[in-house]
């Protein structure tokens, strides 16, 4: 016989009751699992929508904080302020005060531009004293964002007079602060506060302490704060060299970039590109050959900013031929690379292949842009190709309809000036739709110089004044002008004018690369080389070979009025002399001579090096602040226009 019809019913009753008494939440919550799951999946897939569309369709009360942070991560990662908005009207004011999600409406609203609408979620509910780390460092991070630093500085004053001890995120939000706004005395305190405190600060903390300093030019404190990390991570090391090379420390920035690499730190592209553009500044080929070693070696793929800074360095290096391998070799350009391809074609003289890139660009449906032809008609001014300079000039605006702006107007200017047809230039100076920049009135002074018009020279000179009146480059492209004419007096005159404004003459100086290290030499400097026995043993039998060329010094080149004794002597202490000199004694007679100055060449000096490249069979590579100089065998690529 089966069992009894009524003992089942009784025992699946017991049961029931034991079940529903022992685990009501777990019943209560069961039937929401799914939409909570559906939530978190749709907005981790960016589907907005529908996740919004779910929350709204179902009671608040049943959300909990995890679905809504990820809901808000979303919103945050697509900028979805509306998205945002209705989630938190839609919200009980018990999970709009939660920490976690009071923080992710901060970051979201900061993240949109709504300032006002963070700072009302930041305020909401209670204090300061009772508010979480993660909401103020929201809000601190909110603050710094969008560029309101000395608000970022208030807060983190306020945590401290209520008792709020900072973490290493709100140290290192409060250091960024510092640094915007150069507040040294604030910034002390808070490394003080770091010292004091009892946990270790982390990597960030230090990196934003090396900023600080180092934006503040206090290098002495940041070689400290460096050389007392526990660890140095890529950051550290490139925060470092990057802080060098903005406040302009170059052979700084190359020293630290030896010795990370000497430390086998490793490296990042960002390392890269940072450093590249120092090596091309001063032309220091050896170490941007040594990082191309290093990219070729890396397993992984260069990016395209990588790229381009070393087709860049290999360009103001002189090596052409190098950065069109670099060019040809990349799976993918950008109008930057292009550019910079034209650019080094056209700082090294070489039109004919900027004109076939040019044309090649075009031809590949690739648009030019204001760099393309700034690149292009400084090329055609430093070359002195008038009709072809022009005829670009006028295609920019037909054909490409890029209308120019001042600086290709400069170029415009300078490539008229030039070619001495001064008086073309002033009239494209007077019909411009744009007032003329320093740069413009600065061309057609040069150009006055070249040739010697006298006329135009001290009117221009009063506009340049008016525009930069602290450019020490314009009193002394006049005083040129007036010292070619043999005007001692007036150039007396414009001397005291200096001299009472408290404005100086920059300094000629030159660097040269031998033996992978970079020397340098100022004008009228470099005593203990000139004075040293080899010195002027090279330099006696250079000098008597070379005389006995045809070479005899320019001595037009030094404007001032001296013995002709005392100027010949005068043009052997130029920067690029010397540096010529140190290159030639102190490296083998198979290497090219290198060469960067700050300046433009002096016409005794280029003569002079050109002689030299032809009694020694050197080639020498000059670059100054107009182009590039290939000298070999007594001839350049300049064709002595420059």
């Amino acid at each position: 016989m089966g069992l009894p019809t009524i003992a089942l019913p009784t025992k699946l009753t017991v049961i029931t009751t034991i079940t529903a008494t022992s685990t009501p939440s777990k019943l209560h919550k069961e039937p929401h699992k799914p939409l909570i799951s559906t939530i978190k999946s749709l907005s981790k897939s960016g589907k907005l929508d529908e996740a919004l569309q779910a929350i709204e369709s179902h009671p608040s009360k049943i959300l909990e904080i995890e679905s809504c942070t990820t809901f808000l991560h979303a919103c945050i990662s697509k900028k979805s302020l509306e998205h945002g908005q209705r989630l938190y009207n839609h919200l009980p004011e018990s999970l709009l005060k939660n920490p976690a999600v009071k923080a992710k409406f901060i970051t979201l609203f900061s993240v949109c531009g709504q300032l006002n609408e963070a700072r009302r979620v930041f305020e909401n509910g209670f204090g300061i004293e009772g508010l979480d780390d993660l909401v103020l460092v929201a809000m601190a991070i909110a603050y710094l964002r969008n560029g309101c630093f000395i608000e970022v500085l208030l807060l983190y004053s306020e945590m401290l007079s209520h008792g709020v001890e900072p973490g290493n995120f709100v140290f290192s939000v409060a250091l960024k602060a510092c640094s915007e706004l150069l507040e040294l005395r604030v910034g002390r305190a808070v490394h003080g506060r770091i010292l004091k405190g009892e946990s270790q600060p982390d990597q960030v903390v230090y990196n934003a302490l090396l900023r600080l300093y180092t934006e503040c030019g206090y290098f002495e404190e940041v070689l400290k704060v460096f050389e007392g990390m526990p660890e140095r991570n890529i950051v550290s090391w490139n925060s470092m060299i990057a802080g060098f090379v903005k406040k302009d420390k170059i052979f700084e920035a190359l020293d630290l970039f030896r010795r990370m690499q000497s430390e086998r730190v490793g490296f990042s592209w960002v390392s890269f590109t940072t450093i590249l553009p120092i090596c091309a500044r001063v032309t220091s080929l050896h170490n941007g050959k040594e990082i191309h070693a290093q990219i070729m070696k890396s397993c992984r793929m260069p990016d395209v900013l990588v790229l381009n800074s070393l087709m860049d360095m290999y360009g103001k290096c002189g090596l052409v031929e190098y950065c069109r391998r670099v060019f040809d070799g990349m799976k993918y350009k950008d109008l930057t690379s292009w550019n910079t391809m034209l650019n080094a074609y056209a700082l090294n003289g070489d039109m004919e292949g900027a004109a076939s890139l040019f044309n090649e660009m075009i031809g590949h449906g690739i648009h030019p842009d204001g760099v393309t032809f700034v690149a292009l008609l400084s090329g055609c001014s430093h070359k002195g190709l008038v009709n072809q300079g022009k005829a670009l000039f006028e295609r920019m605006v037909t054909e490409f309809r890029f209308y120019p702006n001042l600086e290709h107007y400069a170029c415009l200017v300078d490539l008229l000036g030039r070619a001495g047809q001064i008086e073309e230039a002033l009239k494209i100076v007077k019909s411009m739709p744009i007032k003329p920049s320093g740069s413009i009135w600065g061309s057609l002074l040069n150009a006055c110089r070249l040739h010697g018009n006298i006329s135009h020279a001290g009117v221009i000179t009063k506009q340049l004044i008016e525009i930069e009146p602290e450019n020490s480059g314009n009193y002394v492209m006049l005083s040129n002008v007036y010292a070619n004419a043999g005007m001692w007096k007036e150039v007396n005159t414009v001397r005291e004018i200096m001299e009472k404004k408290g404005i100086k003459k920059e300094a000629g100086c030159s660097w040269v690369h031998v033996k992978n290290s970079v020397h340098t030499f100022v004008a009228g400097g470099g005593f203990a080389f000139r004075n040293s026995d080899e010195y002027k043993e090279v330099h006696n039998k250079l000098m008597k070979a070379m005389q006995n060329m045809g070479y005899q010094p320019d001595t037009g080149v030094v404007l001032h009025d001296v013995s002709e004794e005392f100027k010949a002597e005068w043009v052997c202490g130029h920067s690029e002399r010397l540096a010529t000199m140190f290159g030639l004694i102190h490296s083998s007679s198979a290497m090219t001579i290198r060469i960067t100055k700050n300046l433009r060449v002096c016409a005794d000096c280029h003569s002079w090096m050109k002689y030299v490249s032809k009694v020694t069979g050197r080639k020498i590579i000059l670059r100054d602040t107009n182009r590039f100089h290939h000298l070999d065998n007594g001839t350049c690529s300049c064709n002595d226009y420059w």
